[in-house]
């Protein structure tokens, strides 16, 4: 039926929309047909070990083939099964990326800095883009606090899961004496949404411009290109000045304003879910330490599925694969057991 309607003269977006569900739903479609062939082989295997004209050697043989088959028949009706689980409406969705200094002074800066270049790196690979909405610099370099947006395929579905406080445990530069110290930073990612996701009034917003601060030159003192909202009903306030443009400051500012007023919204219905359930993984509790950096080790542990890795110099580097994909991992086995459970 998709491919009928692709065939049909569809709008731009809805042919990008129905060629991405048509993309989806390939592997799921192939993952059925190997698991119903995997099962009509097993059926003409049990005939051929039932049948009294089947010679000993053929039947040891058809008993031999049998196990595997079955393992991978269970193997494919799982895959079927996490495929068929309800995604989240926003997995699709880019993300908007905040990472803030945490406990430690300068160190636990410069460990933000290195936890955004990190997924500057990760975003990479991945084929996504990322753009910074505002940034502000440490004392002694790193990051006090960036925002960014991050553009591309699937970018929620796996950056969800980080979000926490993540700990950094190494031995400073400025460190005379060799001790480990420990700081942190937070992670929070939120979904990018458009105006169909949350609509915002007009008269619901307080718009401020101003001259942008820090680094610039003579511009900075010049063109009041920076742009601050506040949404009077919740308080909330955006500000951004990464842009010269006073417009594309403000668009900026509009698009993380709906996403930090729907994230509200969505952690209210989490909190209530949670209090129902046991909480699940990527539930985005900031307040939890959700993963360690242990240099002196050389090891990544997230604490939420105890996993531990000795690959530090890598996952700086942007590997963060293995952690994420075990969490995703994990998730799907929680979503499973209580799909089971009900």
């Amino acid at each position: 039926m998709i491919e009928r309607e692709l065939g049909s003269g569809l709008s731009t977006d809805d042919y990008v929309k129905l060629s991405r569900e048509f993309s989806e739903l390939g592997p799921v479609v192939d993952t059925i047909k190997n698991y119903r062939a995997a099962r009509a082989e097993i059926v003409d295997l049990d005939a051929m070990i039932d049948d009294n004209a089947t010679d000993a050697e053929m039947r040891k043989m058809a008993e031999a083939e049998k196990p595997a088959l079955e393992e991978k028949c269970e193997q494919l009706e799982r895959k079927i099964r996490i495929a068929l689980i309800p995604k989240d409406a926003m997995d699709d969705h880019d993300a908007i990326l905040e990472i803030r200094a945490g406990t430690g002074g300068d160190e636990a800066a410069l460990f933000a800095g290195d936890l955004f270049r990190m997924y500057e790196r990760y975003a990479a690979k991945q084929g996504w883009k990322i753009e910074v909405i505002s940034m502000s610099e440490g004392a002694k370099g790193g990051l006090k606090e960036v925002i960014a947006g991050v553009h591309g395929r699937g970018v929620f579905a796996k950056l969800k899961f980080e979000s926490g406080v993540h700990r950094v445990q190494r031995v400073p530069d400025t460190e005379t004496q060799g001790r480990i110290h420990t700081s942190a930073a937070t992670v929070a990612v939120l979904p990018e949404v458009e105006d169909v996701d949350i609509q915002i009034k007009e008269d619901d917003l307080k718009i401020d411009t101003m001259r942008a601060q820090g680094a610039g030159g003579q511009h900075v003192n010049k063109t009041e290109s920076a742009i601050r909202i506040t949404h009077i009903p919740t308080g909330t306030i955006v500000f951004v000045q990464e842009e010269r443009s006073q417009h594309k400051n403000k668009a900026k500012a509009l698009a993380y304003l709906r996403t930090k007023l729907y994230d509200t919204q969505r952690s209210k219905l989490d909190s209530e879910r949670a209090a129902e359930r046991r909480g699940q993984i990527g539930s985005g509790d900031r307040s939890e330490r959700i993963r360690t950096y242990n240099f002196p080790q050389g090891r990544v542990t997230d604490h939420r599925i105890n996993l531990t890795l000795y690959k530090l110099p890598q996952v700086m580097e942007g590997d963060v694969d293995e952690l994420i994909d075990a969490l995703i991992t994990e998730h799907q086995a929680e979503l499973l057991a209580a799909e089971g459970a009900t």
